[in-house]
Formats: C-alpha cells, structure tokens, sequence
C-alpha cells in the first residue's frame, strides 16, 4: 500500500517501458536489447504492476518484436531460470544436465496428430539426447504434448532434479515452462485472459534452458522466422533451426514446402525443403490416441502422419549434422523410421 501510494507522486520504474513503447506512431520504437533485458528482468523478479504487465504485453503484440527485443528478453529469463536450476541441481547433489538438443513445444495441434513426438522418440532411441520444454492449457481446443507424452512412455519431469534420471533412462525429458520458468508460466496462461497469445509464446521458443549445443523452433506466422533467427544469433546460438511447423510445432508439412532458417557453426543461412506430397491431406476430423500409437507400433498405416514423421526426422538429422544433404538426412530419417522396433 506504501508502495501505491508511493506511485501517486513518483513515476513507477517500469513506466518508461511501456511509455517507450506506447507514446504514438510517431515517438514510440522498439525496446533496445539492454532495454529490454532491464524490462524482463522486473518482470520475471515481479516487479511490475499487473495493469503494467498487461499493457507492455499487448503493445508488443500489437507491434511484434524486433530481434533485440527478443534477445532482450531471453537473456534476462535465462539469467533466473539458470540461476533456479543450478541451485536445485546442486542442492540434489547431481551434475549439470548434457545434451544434444533443445526442442520446444508450445502450440499444441489441432489439425492433425503431434507427428513430431514421434519423430522424437526415434530420435531419443538412435542416441540423440532431446530436453523439451512447453506449456499447456492456454489455448482452447488443442491437443498439447504433456497430454501425450505418457501414452508414448515417455517422461513429464516436475522439477529439475528429475531430469538428470529422466534423460539417463530414455534419451529424453520434458519439463513444462511452469517449472523452467515460473513467472513466464503464469503469465503464458493469460490467453484466455487478454484474448490474443502474449510475446512469451514467442521468447518461450529461444530459451534453451539447458545450453544445448542444437536448438530447434517453429512458429506459426512466417514472418517470425526471420527474428528467431535474429535473435539465435544475438544469444550466442551457434546451431539452430525455425520452421513454420504444422500447427505452430517443430515438425514438417509433408504437403508443403519448408523453409528453414538455421544458424550452422555460427553463420546463417537457409534451406528450403520441397514438399513430399502433391497434393494435400484433409486434417483430421478428431483425435483417437489409440490410431495415433497403433501407428507407431506398425499395426496401422497414416500416408500423412508417416511422411511427417520422416520428413521432421530428416530436418532434425540435418540440424544436428548428422547428414551431409537433404537426400543423405531423408534416406537416413527412412531407416530410422523402418527400424523403429
């Protein structure tokens, strides 16, 4: 109470933010990096007015995000969820979490089955080790992946002391951004309450959490993949890949073209990868798991989901440098694929 009344004759410090951002067509601008690293950090510390919050939030959406802005933000939500994760590891007395790859997962679908999980646990099974982070429930009317990843036995981890044993028994865990990141969690979960997805949708996708050498993303709207991109670079990443996935997930339309905008050992570059059908496929009308695994298990058949598979499969072969050309990673993604069991 001291505090609001304190804002009644003095400026909040959060106000230049939203000022910088709101003040009209013609005097508002972008966040600069450092502005926007200082500008997350209150937010993840708590620091900010919810009314501040929500205003920051919605000019950003209304203005999309620059590259710096991305960084920004990044690199201040890293900053307190690192500092989060080497303190529980240290207080569980195990060591820091290896892997290959950073997967991301925060759309969910809606169209058609989550593909791309099965990619994964191919992936996981030839001795790639995969940490995925994501969210769930902000979206109306979405299959999310920490619904399905127990029917692929394959773990939802809680905290970050179970990730370590997770990943040694499976290739593989997810942690939802709730525990990665809790501020950012909660304020994911607006989206029923502001009634448009927020920028933490957007930065969620970059964090990378555990410093994996590989980070690979997918977003919904083509013009994003440029500013991740951008914003890679910025960070540090010296390996990483956005696509337009299906439904906002990292995973591969067979039925369209794919371009890919990758950071490869430090240079960016783009690939463009053809589609592998003609024609396209009829989503879904719904959604039956017990299809979705009899797939998996070769005792059904799926032209579409298949082909997503292999075709996701390929792309992350590629990304991880596992094969020297696109026809080398989809002959490669085929075997995997045959060879599952």
């Amino acid at each position: 109470m001291v505090m609001k009344n304190l804002y009644k004759t003095a400026e909040h410090p959060f106000a230049q933010y939203v000022r910088i951002l709101g003040k009209g067509k013609t005097s508002s601008r972008s966040l600069t990096l450092e502005e926007a690293r200082d500008a997350m950090a209150m937010i993840v510390a708590g620091d900010v007015e919810l009314v501040q919050l929500g205003a920051f939030l919605m000019l950003l959406r209304v203005k999309e995000e620059s590259p710096e802005e991305l960084a920004g933000f990044v690199m201040a939500a890293r900053a307190g969820l690192q500092k989060q994760r080497d303190q529980a590891l240290a207080n569980a007395k195990q060591p820091a979490i290896q892997v290959d790859l950073d997967w991301s997962s925060y759309a969910g679908k809606r169209k058609h089955y989550p593909w791309f999980l099965l990619a994964v646990k191919v992936l996981a099974a030839n001795g790639v080790r995969i940490f995925m982070h994501g969210a769930s429930g902000h979206t109306m009317n979405r299959l999310y992946t920490e619904a399905v990843l127990p029917t692929l036995d394959l773990p939802v981890c809680t905290q970050w002391s179970d990730v370590n044993a997770a990943l040694d028994a499976h290739q593989f865990a997810y942690l939802s951004l709730d525990a990665v990141c809790p501020p950012l969690g909660e304020i994911i979960q607006l989206r029923n309450v502001l009634g448009l997805r927020s920028p933490v949708h957007t930065l969620s996708r970059l964090l990378n959490p555990v410093d994996a050498p590989y980070v690979m993303q997918a977003i919904f709207h083509p013009a994003y993949r440029e500013s991740h991109q951008h914003a890679a670079e910025q960070l540090g990443y010296r390996n990483s890949c956005v696509i337009k996935g299906e439904g906002g997930e990292i995973e591969r339309n067979p039925d369209g073209l794919c371009l890919a905008k990758q950071i490869v050992d430090g240079v960016l570059t783009e690939e463009e990868w053809p589609a592998l059908f003609p024609l396209r496929h009829s989503p879904e009308e719904a959604f039956d798991l017990n299809h979705f695994l009899a797939v998996w298990r070769g005792e059904a058949e799926h032209e579409y989901g298949e082909m997503a598979v292999i075709g996701t499969l390929a792309l992350a072969l590629r990304v991880l440098q596992r094969a020297d050309s696109q026809q080398h990673a989809l002959s490669l993604a085929t075997e995997y694929w045959k060879n599952r069991h």
